[in-house]
Parts: C-alpha cells; sequence; structure tokens
C-alpha cells in the first residue's frame, strides 16, 4: 500500500508527466500535488475538473448506468489530461488527476501505470 507521497511521486514518474493531483471531488479540495508549473496550475485544474467528474456521474445516473468511471480522458493539442476516480471503499469521492505531455507520453502505459498507482493508494 502506497503512501499519498509516494502515489503522487510514482505518478510523475510516468514518462511525459506534467504534474499530479488527489482530488476529493464532492469538495473540489486537493489533497495532494505534485508537478505543475505557472502555465498549469494543478490546484485549478483539479477543481476545474471535479465538475468534470460530477458532470458524467450524474450524466450515468439519469441514464441509469451501473458501470463505474475507469478513466476520463481529455486530448488537448499538446496534452493528455487522465482523471482516474478511486475505485477503493477507501478511496470513494476522491479522483488522481494526471496531465502529460502528448509528444512525449504512451498513452497506453500511462494509463495502465495509473491504474497501478491507484490500486497501491493508501488513504
Amino acid at each position: 500500500m502506497a503512501a499519498l507521497d509516494t502515489a503522487l511521486k510514482d505518478a510523475m514518474s510516468i514518462e511525459g508527466a506534467l504534474g499530479a493531483a488527489l482530488v476529493d471531488y464532492s469538495s473540489g479540495m486537493t489533497l495532494g500535488i505534485a508537478g505543475g508549473s505557472p502555465e498549469l496550475d494543478l490546484a485549478m485544474a483539479a477543481a476545474g475538473n471535479t465538475d468534470v467528474v460530477r458532470a458524467k456521474m450524474r450524466t450515468m445516473e439519469m441514464l441509469r448506468i451501473e458501470d463505474s468511471i475507469e478513466d476520463i480522458l481529455i486530448t488537448l493539442d499538446t496534452q493528455y489530461h487522465l482523471i482516474r476516480p478511486l475505485g477503493s471503499r477507501s478511496g470513494k469521492g476522491l479522483f488522481l488527476y494526471l496531465a502529460l505531455n502528448k509528444s512525449r507520453a504512451n498513452l497506453g502505459l500511462a494509463r495502465h501505470q495509473l491504474r497501478q498507482i491507484e490500486s497501491a493508494i493508501e488513504i
């Protein structure tokens, strides 16, 4: 089981990682942040992506879809933004957020590594 700091450090070791955060989507508060830059304000991005997660959860509820979200991918011209809600009972209401440099990242491998990090997080 990985502690929060270790999980964020592991996320930042993913090829092309620009920043990572663990976010509470009920409040929009970040529980931890790693990386980022003046061009990528992770606290602001985390809060904004909280709205994305909430909207998707509401839509699934309205459509009566019983599945859970594995991840949400937002593709920009130069970046990938991955949002991965935590599936564990202790992680309920939280999501991992990872921003990647599109030209340096391997999206499939990044998704796999983020899944492994999520499974090891201890909240």
